[in-house]
């Protein structure tokens, strides 16, 4: 199978509704249940402008969660032409591969809690696939931000400790009990914790004026 032609790789992006109280939760204490649902929301418009601009809206899938036809979902997908699709039963890790395996093309998958992605490194990432058999972005907390693939294999992603530290080690070893090869072209910060809101306030626009005050 031929590669894709650059900035028309598939590409998923896990969504969660920003319903208060339900997403960001690690992050009420500090902003509370509103301002970390708008936080929320900023950081998935965030992670589908960097998708946008490095592939093209057709073959960017929406995988939503909470409320699928919630009225933020309707509107990406009437303002940019992608696709939406409700996400799976299942644990994270079935539903990433789910996502992985729908795809047509060797693709990508990203969350929306690392504004540290770019669509250089969406690019970088799609290209390694080339000649790696998945491709990560670790981030600092044990986890990753990204994984792409070209074939999606349900064992990559079972027996994973969600949420804990040691996500990529394990990951890891799943790929190695694949005899995958992987790539892992830089290494990121996301967002979960209070102490997380300082950096991320740092990181400049669209998120500055975001503090542990900011329950306005």
């Amino acid at each position: 199978m031929s590669a894709d032609p650059r900035g028309r790789f598939p590409l998923a992006i896990l969504a969660k509704a920003p319903i208060p109280g339900r997403v960001k939760t690690r992050l009420i204490p500090a902003l509370g249940a509103e301002g970390a649902c708008r936080l929320h929301e900023r950081l998935l418009r965030h992670a589908l402008d960097v998708a946008l601009a490095a592939t093209v809206p057709e073959r960017i899938t929406l995988w939503t969660a909470l409320d699928h036809g919630h009225p933020l979902f309707q509107a990406l997908a009437a303002e940019h032409g992608i696709t939406l699709r409700a996400q799976p039963e299942g644990d994270l890790g079935e539903r990433m591969h789910r996502a992985l395996a729908a795809m047509e093309a060797p693709g990508l998958l990203i969350g929306s809690d690392c504004p540290a992605l770019t669509p250089t490194l969406l690019t970088l990432c799609r290209a390694a696939l080339n000649d790696a058999d998945g491709v990560f972005l670790p981030v600092e907390d044990g986890g990753y931000a990204l994984v792409g693939v070209r074939r999606s294999d349900r064992h990559l992603f079972t027996a994973i400790d969600w949420g804990k530290n040691q996500v990529m080690a394990q990951t890891r070893e799943r790929a190695e009990a694949l005899g995958w090869r992987l790539a892992c072209p830089a290494r990121l910060w996301d967002v979960d914790r209070p102490e997380d809101l300082e950096r991320l306030a740092r990181h400049g626009e669209p998120f500055t004026g975001i503090t542990p005050d900011d329950r306005g």
